[in-house]
């Protein structure tokens, strides 16, 4: 009961201090869809004065030839077989196993030294 009628005062409040009839739901919703088609406006604007810059520069032809490019060096290149991705993924787990076990034991020893130190 108490945050029904906390929020009716609010609401009171709220609309004493707007004029006119901007304190009809109807109006706020015809300022939301006004300042809605505005924003667009302005980020329509904003995107194609970017497109409008970059294609001035020729930054989007550089863009597609570095694309073009790119697709006919990979066309160039040899991927590994299924054999080969598996055995290469071994020994990077492998290698990367001993090297934490290296690292921990080195931590180890510098410890008790540094403990046998002081």
């Amino acid at each position: 009961m108490a945050e029904w009628s906390i929020a009716t005062v609010l609401k009171t409040v709220k609309a004493k201090r707007l004029r006119g009839f901007e304190s009809l739901p109807l109006r706020q919703a015809e300022l939301n869809v006004v300042n809605d088609f505005i924003n667009f406006g302005l980020w329509v604007l904003a995107v194609g004065g970017i497109f409008a810059f970059m294609w001035h520069k020729g930054y989007w032809m550089q863009l597609s030839n570095y694309v073009g490019e790119t697709k006919e060096e990979l066309k160039k290149c040899t991927w590994p077989t299924l054999e080969e991705l598996k055995g290469s993924t071994v020994a990077v787990i492998i290698t990367t196993i001993l090297i934490g076990f290296f690292t921990v034991g080195v931590d180890f020893v510098i410890v008790k030294l540094v403990r046998f130190i002081t």
